[in-house]
């Protein structure tokens, strides 16, 4: 059995919204939600990812901040992961991030791996981020960028595509 039958890869990515999810200045962002979840759910290698009474997970909590939304998903691999974050919609969508997200310099998105048909919680997940911001990229909690294999406690740097400004990934 390979490592990726054993395990599956968590993502977390939390923003802080810049205003209401209902205003205008959000409305691009809120009216590409369903699309971009679609072409992420019927992308190789997606496996989950949370969702609450809105049909995305806009409305479940993160941090005690009602101003934080979070995306939580579970992956096939670190390749499945990227090759849907840096195309199409999804791409389109992060070049945007600025009009929608404040710019935060503490890390905001954590990935680690999980065993097969395990499902993350929020709770789980910001204990991730919050230990990524305090010891940087370890095998608990590392991004794109510095990634770690399954099972492995050293790092593999990956490469995001330039332009994005996705330096936190």
């Amino acid at each position: 059995m390979t490592e990726t039958a054993v395990h599956e890869l968590a993502q977390v990515n939390i923003a802080r919204l810049l205003a209401p999810l209902d205003s205008p200045r959000l409305k691009d962002f809120v009216d590409a939600l369903d699309p971009v979840n679609g072409d992420a759910e019927a992308a190789d290698g997606f496996v989950w990812r949370l969702v609450g009474d809105a049909g995305n997970a806009t409305d479940v909590p993160v941090f005690g901040d009602r101003w934080m939304i979070v995306n939580l998903s579970v992956w096939r691999d670190t390749d499945a992961l990227t090759a849907f974050m840096y195309r199409g919609r999804h791409r389109e969508m992060l070049a945007r991030r600025r009009e929608w997200f404040e710019r935060v310099e503490e890390a905001m998105v954590a990935l680690w791996w999980v065993p097969a048909g395990h499902r993350p919680t929020v709770a789980e997940a910001e204990a991730r981020v919050l230990h990524l911001r305090a010891h940087g990229p370890t095998p608990y909690a590392f991004t794109l960028r510095t990634a770690f294999p399954a099972g492995a406690s050293e790092p593999a740097t990956g490469e995001a595509p330039e332009g994005l400004g996705c330096s936190a990934l």
